[in-house]
């Protein structure tokens, strides 16, 4: 035999090393390690590190292979690992039915097995015997079968194993929102078998899944098909969540070492070098010792405290473990391997010295690696008194081979027989590193000529559809649909891709199939989604943020392109939408929002963009690979043709308006209204004790004080409420006029424009009406009502006035009750009565145009021009029939407030007289409040009364088919949609049971970020979002959250969207934010709204209903980030919500409704600032914000005494024993006490209560603070001595609380009612003190922590450490 170099009788000696203590045990059948000699299981995790260092030597072999043996070696080495890798998969393959179940369930019992026999490949234990969910084994499996794959190993022989592995890959891909069991088979750290989200699963199966992207698994021999595909998105959700995770791992595991295995070698998951960085240093400072690292804080594995003979710990046991847990020489393995990847020899050397001490040397002297290091049981005290002291001794297995094989790779490395890049062929090592900037490229199509022409007059070039062929356009939905057949495999029973999500990231690309080419619009974009989509600002700001998001995000070869098609749907009456144009000008010019964009056409961006092939579309199974799936054939030839084709919205009415259109009026107005039941008027925001939400609503009947007019000096004759009955309701003329300047009484110094509107409460609570009806038995009132409903549905325009009539239906017949055919009785009714009541009615109408012509003169007619609702009709009052009213007045131009009142009320006065002589003689019988909500007062409108419509009365009969009030409401919702009246179309929305698309997207993407949600009005109706649920459970739970309130309903849900996008886009809004209550979200937002605009709460909450989901968007901004801001009203009056340094915002344009009563006026005057930290903590507590590590901070004030009580619920000193300061299952604990407190605002207080404590704590000033600690004693305290200064120097409080000294103080306290109105008998003075200064709520604190914690000495000097 020839010499050898060095270099190869060094390799040789590893070889026997590799042979003697990993090949020895792999078994022959199988491929796979047994876990030791005496247990045959065989761990995937385990088994996959123990290859680990096969592969390592295989490659080392490769490169000197200068000898045939070498080359001998260098093959028998690589075929160990193909045969390991093959028998995971072997056994994986056999539980193919449990893959396919899991997509469906994610259940813990569905789930792939963590360990096999290593004899037969077979499972050892049952579904429910062992925590299986180990998303991080089979990310581990994938990733190394893509690194050994890319390095050259063939491994996977067939197409069939090719598509068992892209459902491997569905299997993983929503690892951010399955909890698992983890890498140490735990789930929560007590081991009662909880699974919890894993940051160390996450972060494998995101390496998984980037690594598996566009790999061949043939390797160079491969073709289209045996190529895995991965969306992309799904891979960068696991980074966002790891990101804001990372560096805890879980919620009862502040921290773990296992983590050093997702920041380093193998997975290289974290893209963000300061994030790594602070892990690593966490990991190093609180779990580092002189053995190796913990695995995590209060570990019992293994150590002598433990009791062997059960599988769990009491809550109170693990304070034993502290400071005693095993050590693990494993993570020196892995810190190695990290600093050697990092290039940084030192720390390499330095911990192969640290390693080399606490190895153990076999009988032949070759170096093992033990498993754990644990404190003998009589050092235990010295150990628990000075941590870190004592001798350890080994326990567990030894050699530890998963610690063995990383050794060796170690070793490999330093020595220089492996580079790095070696071991990393697919260069997961750079993530880190910086990445040149993302140009985005967006293109921007229009429908058809008509709107590209339109887009030319403002020197914007586009392409039609049609123009842009050979290349097609395509909506999201149908790249999700071909998806599905990706990994489809008959003979397995595999279905494919379950979920339906396509991201921006999958629709920025460009796709090719066949000879075709595919650009696919956002899926944001998809107007069949849900209404959000309807409103173009909202999408525009979406645009945005979806353009900011893949500036950071991209990272595929080639450019993002994000398409866009510009519909018809998008005009806003038949013009471009102004915020339309502004955007792509922005775009134009080459920045938006800081991000680089080109616009241009797609055929420019052919080359610079990524191209995808979709060529698993093929007919591979039945052997026809180049040709499509027959499915596949049929559903694009189906969708090419009508995708982007309109769909026509289902019309309630045919034809034109007839002028003689007799329009009656009803009273199941404010139906609707009557469901709301967001309260703000109250001082305890909606949380008025147990009354049932029925009883809470009844105050929503009542309307917004600033309408009732007759109280002001400028009376109008349009603001008579409904209340006040017919007596004296004046005329009203159409709701065209009713929205003139002149009508309601309002500051006439501000430039009020909201009035313009038509909005939802004007519309709703402004429609006094006359009614002048026979004397008609009531017998047949109940054949008839529905009927007659229906009628007037048909003949209302009014939109609100149809929802009311639709909301009434579906409370008495149920939303499939069928209308068709209803609303025409008069075809069987005797000829003559009808001809006879045509006729009169006839004579009438011709009488009445005249009159009210001659009256409006030349003025009606002039103000024609006007912007009316299109449709022109003629005045109609027909007196002794039904309601008078003049159907609507093609109103005058809305920014000629004189134009329009001239006439109106000269028309008003003469029908007013001309009905007068009617009006006493009915006054009697009739009844129009709006609060009644039985439809009683149909009697006036007999069946005959609608002979002009009969023509039309087959309207309801659509096509032919039978229409459901159902289908009705559609109708409804999409012209409310067209006509963007918000608060109807959430209204509608949540009565047609309407999801939000991506409901559970946004609220898995919250919980995930360990944000936990409530739904529900505090404190009776909350319910806590503890874990992702499927849609349909989470839209009954918020529907059982508000009851029948759909408005709300449907907002809580928009709202939760909001959150999800600003949580990915702005995690900083979040901070130290635990729970998200949507509930009292909405309450402030409405108590914000009723702030800004000066109005009542019932006023409020109905702009809220009314802003549309653009402002409301950036409502909830403005109110998250704490940032003042005004309301401004725009066009047609709506609402809109800038910042206060904005610009745009003069004083005048903020909107005051109703002019400040005396005092109040005097008082706003005086102090802008007033009232500021009352408004701050309101905010806080209703967001639930803490100060920084306030948490942790409790935890040792727990330490400390014997509990915290707070409002009823005691914090436990025993939750200290089971819970780490950091742990998120503390900082849970605490925020559910806090949360039982109703006020936001009394909230804050107790948490400035407690945050005083912990300053007491934290200066040692006492060694212990006693028994319970009653958090709101001291606050109560604190008020107390607070009145008592403001007594002495006679501050603002001795107006209210300070003032009464006799017995009426006793009289209010008991009665519940403070005068300032102050929540929780805290004056309100004090909640808007701020925290510092000699008056400040803090130094009060800190007097009342003084008097009453006994533990503080009384008398005597003491060194006050207090700042």
């Amino acid at each position: 035999m020839r010499s050898r170099s060095n270099s190869g009788v060094r390799l040789d000696y590893y070889q026997r090393i590799v042979h003697r203590l990993i090949l020895a045990h792999q078994e022959p059948v199988t491929g796979l390690f047994p876990a030791s000699n005496v247990n045959s299981h065989a761990w995937i995790r385990d088994n996959v590190y123990c290859i680990l260092a096969v592969w390592g030597l295989s490659m080392a072999y490769k490169k000197i292979a200068d000898q045939d043996e070498d080359r001998a070696k260098c093959y028998e080495l690589e075929q160990s690992c193909v045969k390991l890798m093959r028998g995971l998969l072997m056994a994986m393959m056999n539980q193919k039915d449990k893959v396919e179940k899991f997509k469906m369930t994610q259940s813990p019992y569905d789930s792939l097995h963590a360990k096999y026999s290593s004899k037969n490949g077979l499972p050892v234990v049952g579904d429910n015997e062992w925590g299986h969910l180990q998303i991080d084994a089979v990310s581990l499996y994938l990733l190394i079968l893509a690194q050994m794959t890319a390095s050259g190993l063939q491994i996977v022989f067939s197409l069939d194993e090719v598509s068992f592995i892209q459902n491997l890959v569905f299997y993983i891909e929503s690892a951010y929102s399955i909890p698992d069991y983890g890498i140490w088979e735990r789930g929560d750290k007590t081991n009662h078998g909880e699974p919890e989200l894993n940051a160390s699963s996450i972060g494998m199966a995101k390496a998984a899944l980037e690594a598996m992207n566009e790999l061949d698994l043939f390797g160079a021999r491969g073709g289209p098909a045996s190529v895995i595909h991965v969306l992309a998105d799904e891979a960068h959700k696991c980074q966002a969540v790891l990101q804001s995770m990372l560096p805890r791992e879980s919620n009862s595991k502040e921290l773990d070492s296992g983590l050093l295995c997702v920041i380093g070698f193998p997975a290289f998951a974290v893209d963000d070098a300061q994030l790594i960085h602070n892990t690593k240093d966490a990991i190093l400072s609180r779990l580092q010792g002189k053995y190796g690292c913990k695995r995590f804080l209060r570990d019992g594995y293994r150590t002598p405290k433990e009791d062997p003979s059960r599988l769990y710990y009491e809550r109170w046991e693990l304070r034993m473990f502290e400071n005693i847990e095993c050590e693990w020489p494993l993570f020196y393995c892995y810190l190695i391997l990290f600093h050697a990847f990092q290039n940084d020899k030192r720390s390499v050397e330095e911990y192969a010295s640290r390693l080399e001490k606490i190895m153990v040397r076999s009988e032949d002297g070759i170096l093992l690696i033990p498993e754990s290091y644990a404190v003998p049981q009589d050092l235990v005290g010295f150990e628990y008194q000075k941590p870190g002291s004592q001798l350890r001794e080994v326990v567990g297995r030894c050699p530890f081979l998963w610690g063995q094989s990383l050794f060796i790779l170690g070793r490999l490395l330093q020595e220089g027989f492996l580079a790095v890049g070696e071991l990393d062929p697919l260069n997961r090592r750079l993530g880190a590193q910086k990445k040149p900037d993302v140009v985005v490229q967006v293109v921007i199509i229009a429908e058809d000529n008509e709107i590209r022409d339109k887009l030319a007059e403002h020197d914007l070039h586009v392409q039609t559809i049609a123009e842009v062929a050979p290349i097609e356009v395509q909506p999201a939905r149908v790249l999700s649909h071909l998806y599905t057949y990706l990994g489809r495999n008959r003979k397995l029973g595999l279905s494919g891709r379950k979920s339906r999500d396509v991201g921006i990231l999958s629709t920025s690309k460009l796709y090719s199939l066949k000879d075709r080419i595919f650009a696919f619009t956002p899926q944001f974009a998809d107007l069949s989604r849900f209404y959000i989509a309807s409103d173009n600002e909202l999408m525009i700001d979406i645009l945005k943020g979806e353009i900011n998001f893949l500036k950071s995000a991209w990272d595929l070869l080639g450019r993002p392109l994000v398409t866009l098609v510009l519909k018809r749907i998008h005009l806003d009456q038949d013009k471009i939408p102004l915020a339309m144009i502004q955007t792509m000008r922005k775009l134009k010019s080459g920045y938006i929002n800081g991000t680089r964009v080109m616009l241009g056409s797609l055929k420019d961006f052919l080359n610079t963009s990524a191209i995808t092939d979709l060529s698993f579309l093929g007919s591979t199974e039945d052997g026809y690979p180049d040709r499509l799936h027959p499915d596949v054939q049929t559903y694009l030839d189906e969708h090419l043709l009508r995708s982007f084709s309109n769909r026509s919205t289902m019309n309630l009415r045919g034809g034109q308006l007839r002028p003689r259109t007799l329009r009656r009026r009803m009273s199941c107005k404010g139906a609707i209204k009557k469901t709301r039941s967001i309260n703000v008027d109250s001082d305890n925001l909606g949380m008025e004790g147990p009354s049932p939400l029925t009883e809470r609503r009844l105050s929503s009947i009542v309307p917004p004080p600033w309408l009732q007019a007759n109280k002001q000096s400028h009376v109008s004759v349009f603001a008579t409420t409904p209340e006040e009955g017919p007596a004296s309701s004046p005329l009203h003329l159409g709701n065209e006029l009713s929205i003139r300047e002149n009508i309601y009484p309002v500051d006439p110094h501000q430039s009020r424009s909201a009035i313009d509107r038509r909005s939802e409460f004007v519309r709703q609570q402004e429609m006094p009406k006359i009614l002048i009806q026979r004397h008609r038995a009531e017998t047949n009132f109940a054949d008839t009502e529905v009927e007659e409903l229906i009628a007037m549905l048909r003949e209302t325009e009014n939109l609100e006035e149809q929802g009311d009539i639709l909301q009434y239906l579906v409370d008495t017949q149920g939303l499939d009750f069928n209308t068709a055919g209803l609303g025409f009785k008069n075809k069987s009714d005797d000829n003559a009565n009808a001809n006879a009541n045509h006729a009169a009615a006839e004579l009438e109408q011709a009488f009445v145009d005249e009159v009210v012509l001659e009256l409006a003169g030349g003025g009606a007619a002039g103000g024609a021009g006007g912007t009316g609702d299109g449709a022109k009709k003629s005045p109609a009052l027909v007196l002794p029939t039904v309601i008078i009213e003049a159907a609507t007045i093609p109103a005058a131009n809305s920014s000629d407030p004189d134009n329009a009142a001239n006439p109106s009320s000269a028309i008003v006065n003469a029908a007013a007289a001309a009905a007068n002589s009617n009006i006493h003689s009915i006054a009697n019988t009739s009844n129009t409040s709006s609060s009644s909500s039985n439809i009683s007062n149909h009697n006036n409108m007999s069946p005959h009364d609608n002979n002009h419509d009969s023509s039309q009365s087959e309207g309801m009969l659509e096509e032919g088919r039978v229409v459901t009030v159902r289908d009705l409401l559609k109708g409804l919702y999409e012209k409310a949609c067209q006509q963007k009246l918000w608060g109807l179309v959430r209204h509608t929305a949540g009565m047609l049971g309407k999801r939000v698309e991506d409901l559970a997207k946004a609220v898995t993407d919250l919980l995930v970020r360990q944000k936990q949600v409530t739904v529900g009005m505090p404190p009776n109706n909350e319910h806590t979002i503890t874990a992702p649920l499927p849609e349909v459970e989470l839209r009954q739970l918020i529907h059982d959250a508000y009851g029948d309130d759909e408005s709300t309903a449907m907002l809580t849900q928009e709202l939760m969207v909001y959150l999800a996008m600003f949580i990915r886009t702005e995690p900083q809004l979040f901070h130290e934010m635990l729970r998200l209550r949507v509930g009292l979200i909405i309450q402030v937002m409405a108590k914000e709204l009723s702030r800004t605009l000066n109005c009542d709460g019932e006023a409020a909450s109905e702009h809220l209903l009314n802003l549309s989901p653009f402002e409301m968007k950036n409502l909830l901004y403005h109110i998250l980030s704490g940032k003042e801001f005004a309301v401004s009203s725009v066009a047609r009056g709506n609402l809109s919500i800038v910042s206060c340094k904005s610009s745009r915002v003069s004083k005048k344009s903020q909107i005051g409704l109703g002019d400040p009563e005396g005092e109040d006026a005097l008082i706003a005057t005086i102090d802008d600032r007033q009232g500021q930290w009352l408004r701050r903590r309101r905010l806080d507590g209703a967001l639930n914000r803490v100060p920084r590590d306030f948490y942790s901070r409790v935890w040792t004030v727990l330490e400390k005494c014997q509990g915290l009580a707070i409002e009823g619920r005691v914090l436990q000193q025993s939750l200290t024993q089971e819970m780490t300061p950091g742990e998120l299952k503390f900082a849970l604990e605490v925020e559910t006490a806090l949360n039982q407190i109703p006020q936001p605002e009394y909230r804050q207080l107790v948490v400035e209560a407690l945050m005083v404590l912990t300053l007491v704590t934290e200066h040692n000033m006492v060694p212990t603070l006693g028994g319970i600690i009653y958090v709101e004693h001291l606050v109560h305290k604190a008020n107390q001595l607070f009145l008592e200064d403001q007594r002495k120097v006679q501050g603002d409080a001795t107006l209210c609380c300070a003032k009464i000294k006799d017995g009426k103080e006793q009289q209010q306290a008991a009665s519940g009612m403070l005068l300032c109105g102050g929540a929780a008998y805290i004056c309100q003075h004090l909640y808007d003190s701020a925290p510092s200064g000699s008056y400040g709520t803090m130094t009060y604190m800190s007097r009342a922590v003084a008097l009453v914690l006994d533990c503080v000495p009384k008398h005597g000097e003491m060194e006050c450490a207090i700042s």
